[in-house]
């Protein structure tokens, strides 16, 4: 994940939860994308640090073990620039823009110019940090499932290039569909840090209520009477994901009779999430600065040997073993 500001529950529900249950089945490589946060942030990187801190203290909160992942910092394993840059020697410019989140980014963030390189080709660095590790597995959402397929296409490329003992150095890594539920933000979209309508794991309860009695609902109850349907409201489908069935089913009741109105509506709504929220920052509360610290750095240096390794093959396979590559250990 990006360290653009602290993580809210569409990255917890799309991401993080999905992560900590795939500990317990695969060797996983977590990491905090400091340079792709420059992509969009270049003109003030004053917030990376502080919020790659926070994004690991979420990351742990939400049960990453680092006993049992490696958790680092992209910034930290150089092979992934290096990679990024030999790929990019044979990667067509077509490929990158033909990316639906490219064209789809610089259309909502107006605010920002995106006409530079490094958004133009964050889809390749992308690539390379997944190669860089030779995966069998990418855990993504539906959304997510272009870059994985263009990852596949950069690798079935290079190995037409480049061979290692007559072998395939950089397997085509399969997409692992991990469970995304809808969740939308206070204002109806997409849950986005960019569009300003989060609701962060590290709120308080009363931030949680608070942005909930502003949120959008079915825009056929404009009165009270009115009758709603919980299928066509973003409230409701906060519902799906974090109230019980015994809630969900007053909700479907009370809203489509008009027996409810939406300020108890969000009540109930707000009820879940604080449920889901509690134990999490409970948790966040509880690590040191010197932990954090020492986590990212051994983490770092676990991801770097493994990364190295790649690279080796890889420098191999193009033959540039005559050089010394910046990050080369």
């Amino acid at each position: 994940m990006r360290p653009t500001g602290k993580l809210h529950l569409g990255n917890y529900m799309g991401a993080l939860a999905n992560w900590v249950r795939l500990q317990d089945q695969y060797d996983c490589y977590f990491f905090i994308a400091d340079w792709h946060a420059l992509t969009s942030d270049y003109a003030d990187p004053s917030q990376i640090t502080p919020n790659t801190r926070d994004v690991l203290l979420d990351y742990l909160a939400a049960g990453l073990d680092p006993a049992r992942s490696v958790l680092f910092l992209q910034s930290k394993v150089l092979q992934h620039a290096e990679l990024n840059l030999l790929l990019g020697m044979i990667t067509p410019l077509g490929w990158l823009e033909r990316v639906p989140t490219y064209k789809e980014q610089q259309e909502n963030l107006t605010g920002k110019d995106l006409s530079n390189y490094g958004f133009l080709g964050y889809p390749l660095l992308m690539a390379s940090d997944i190669l860089i590790y030779q995966p069998q597995f990418v855990p993504v959402g539906h959304d997510q499932t272009a870059h994985v397929e263009l990852t596949r296409e950069v690798a079935r490329r290079f190995n037409q290039f480049y061979k290692l003992n007559g072998r395939d150095v950089l397997p085509e890594p399969q997409v692992l569909l991990t469970p995304s539920p809808k969740l939308p933000g206070t204002d109806g979209r997409k849950m986005s840090k960019s569009y300003g309508n989060t609701i962060q794991i590290t709120d308080p309860e009363t931030v949680v209520r608070q942005k909930l009695k502003t949120m959008v609902t079915d825009p056929a109850r404009v009165r009270r009477t009115d009758k709603g349907d919980p299928d066509k409201c973003p409230v409701g489908d906060l519902h799906k994901v974090f109230s019980t069935p015994e809630t969900l089913a007053k909700v479907y009741d009370g809203c489509r009779s008009a027996g409810i109105g939406c300020i108890e509506c969000k009540s109930w709504a707000a009820d879940g999430l604080v449920q889901v929220l509690n134990p999490i920052q409970e948790r966040r509360a509880g690590f040191k600065e010197s932990e954090l610290v020492e986590i990212l750095e051994d983490g770092s240096n676990r991801a770097r040997q493994r990364a190295e390794q790649t690279m080796q093959e890889v420098r191999t396979a193009m033959q540039m073993t005559l050089t010394s590559p910046a990050g080369r250990e």
